[in-house]
């Protein structure tokens, strides 16, 4: 048995083969459809999630399995004192397969050590969130053909985003990728991320302006400053909107710069820019379906050659 806790937990060949049975599948939907008959997969959502938890769920549908589970603790026996180690217990005798997002960094890690099914992380605090690192990937590949040379510059909230730090992770055993972080003082990236980096002897640079390193860039990997990870409210509101992309400033980038987020989107993209062809944001959540399709096949192991 096989859990997804961080994007490294596949090696580089397998994330290769991962995307292309991804691709395959949004070729050959039909394919597909039966794939998981008489399966289920448990959505244990003990924070709100709209594309996440929802894309697990049509992407178990899609390939004719059942989902089940809960959208917040509230929800849960967790509001009665249950621990996760006791749910995921639980939800083993009820599905096939459990993705799990939770406010506390390794919930996902203790849930798969009293698991008797996969466990997917699917966001644990500001740690990793896997899963959106793979489809941030696929769309990359897709976009540009290659996982490899370019320059991405990755904006907003560094400290907290655990996009960003599963992307930088996975990212980092590709060569050629240059990483520029911009962001408030207050939101750089994290010490250990660097620290990382420095030690693979990877390149990458420290901005506060955006407007400085828009033109320099291949791709633009835009996050929210997200309220829920602050401690108090003064700060939110001062950096919430330190960074907005707008059309005068995609004016100065590269015509084949695409425009990446892990959405939810508040005020840091405009609305304008949605028209503009490099902005590929809600490309990537389609591409979310394929992939967790992808990877559910592949933690149950079902023989898809035999499909």
């Amino acid at each position: 048995m096989r859990h997804l806790l961080s994007p490294l937990d596949f090696s580089v060949q397998e994330l290769e083969d991962l995307f292309d049975l991804a691709a395959d599948i949004e070729k050959n939907p039909g394919k597909y459809a039966h794939a998981c008959d008489g399966l289920k997969i448990a959505t244990l959502f003990y924070e709100p999630s709209t594309r996440t938890r929802l894309s697990f769920e049509a992407a178990m549908m899609n390939l004719g399995g059942k989902a089940l589970g809960f959208a917040s603790a509230d929800s849960s026996s967790a509001a009665k004192g249950e621990s996760v180690a006791d749910t995921i217990r639980v939800i083993s005798c009820f599905a096939d397969i459990a993705a799990i997002r939770h406010s506390k960094e390794g919930a996902a890690l203790v849930a798969s050590r009293f698991s008797s099914i996969p466990v997917i992380n699917a966001g644990d605090g500001g740690h990793e969130h896997p899963t959106q690192t793979l489809l941030d990937m696929m769309t990359i590949r897709t976009l540009k053909g290659r996982l490899d040379h370019f320059t991405i510059g990755i904006c907003g909230d560094l400290k907290f985003g655990r996009t960003v730090h599963s992307l930088v992770n996975a990212m980092s055993r590709y060569e050629g990728v240059h990483f520029v972080f911009i962001s408030p003082p207050e939101l750089r990236v994290p010490d250990y991320i660097t620290e990382m980096l420095d030690e693979k002897g990877l390149s990458y640079e420290e901005k506060i302006s955006l407007d400085e390193a828009i033109s320099g860039l291949d791709l633009l990997y835009m996050t929210r400053v997200q309220r829920e990870r602050f401690f108090n409210e003064e700060d939110y509101v001062r950096l919430k909107n330190f960074y907005v992309l707008t059309p005068k400033l995609m004016s100065m980038a590269k015509e084949d710069m695409y425009v990446l987020h892990p959405l939810p989107r508040v005020n840091e993209i405009s609305v304008e820019i949605d028209k503009d062809p490099r902005a590929a944001y809600f490309r990537q959540v389609q591409y979310g379906v394929y992939v967790r399709m992808a990877l559910i096949l592949t933690l149950l192991g079902i023989d898809v050659d035999s499909l």
